[in-house]
């Protein structure tokens, strides 16, 4: 019996802020490339994560969430999240089945309908919607737009996702992988550290601490005796943020040193120095400058 042939795309990841977009690529790929969390706007930049499977390869471009910018970085990420929908195979538009649908949803529902690549609505976070109440809250998004498909699925419990993953992999042309076997994702360590150690600030912070914080990895170095020494810096935009991310004692820095650490030393395999500091970069949200010093490129 014949093959099938092996088939590779491009996916982009897209929807509101906030409806599980990262926790749905790291459910797909079978590890965390993204880092997730219950606040809004986790994500700002694309994150790849590469699906390997016997048919074929998908690479999904996980995105900021499509929002009304406030702030020079706000704009960075929707134009980052516009940008993956170019020359794509598939789109994925996630939204939150729990909840009616908004305006945010209807604003990225006529984004995708000038988008020429097919479009695949997914209904998550199903596990939160009695049955009865499905058919309803999956029709009233599915009036938001002509939709390839409809798929409902919970990145957190795998409901649906054997289905999502067929309705994607039709859709692929044929070709080769883009990564080898094994590669999960193409973001640089030092990507990899900055979101993480971003990602504990996320978990321990509240009010505007979270959405004023951006890792700057300044060292990333395997020293000969295995131990992996990073120093990196948590920029915030005031004197009095610096203040609640370094703690009384420095027991919240300290904390947040701990938890990064664990992970990245389960994610590279060595022990981890982390030397991290907490510096101010005043407004740094809103200064083109300071934004592309800390890796996000505004154009």
């Amino acid at each position: 019996m014949a093959r099938s042939p092996f088939r590779s795309g491009i996916v982009a990841v897209v929807g509101r802020p906030n409806v599980g977009k990262s926790t749905l690529v790291n459910a797909l790929v079978g590890a965390k490339v993204a880092i997730i969390s219950e606040k809004p706007q986790t994500t700002r930049h694309q994150i790849r994560g590469v699906l390997h499977r016997p048919e074929g390869q998908a690479v999904f471009i996980d995105t900021p969430g499509i929002h009304k910018p406030r702030h020079r970085l706000g704009e960075y990420m929707v134009a980052a999240a516009r940008a993956a929908l170019a020359e794509v195979e598939a789109v994925l538009f996630v939204v939150d089945l729990s909840v009616a649908p908004g305006p945010g949803d209807r604003h990225v529902a006529k984004l995708l309908g000038r988008v020429e690549s097919p479009v695949l609505l997914v209904l998550n976070k199903a596990d939160l919607v009695p049955g009865k109440r499905r058919d309803g809250a999956a029709g009233a998004y599915g009036a938001l737009g002509p939709f390839a498909s409809a798929l409902l699925v919970s990145a957190v419990t795998g409901e649906g996702l054997g289905e999502l993953e067929a309705a994607i992999f039709v859709r692929l042309p044929q070709g080769p992988p883009y990564f080898p076997e094994g590669q999960l994702t193409d973001q640089p360590q030092t990507l990899t550290v900055a979101e993480v150690v971003r990602e504990k600030v996320l978990e321990l912070t509240r009010d505007e601490v979270p959405h004023s914080v951006a890792v700057e990895v300044e060292e990333f170095a395997l020293r000969p005796n295995g131990l992996i020494y990073i120093r990196a810096a948590a920029c915030v935009e005031r004197q009095s943020q610096k203040g609640i991310l370094i703690g009384q004692g420095g027991r919240m820095l300290k904390e947040v040193g701990k938890r990064a650490r664990t992970e990245l030393e389960a994610l590279f395999g060595h022990a981890v120095y982390l030397d991290l500091w907490v510096r101010v970069r005043e407004g740094w949200r809103n200064q083109e400058a300071a934004l592309r010093a800390l890796g996000y490129r505004v154009d």
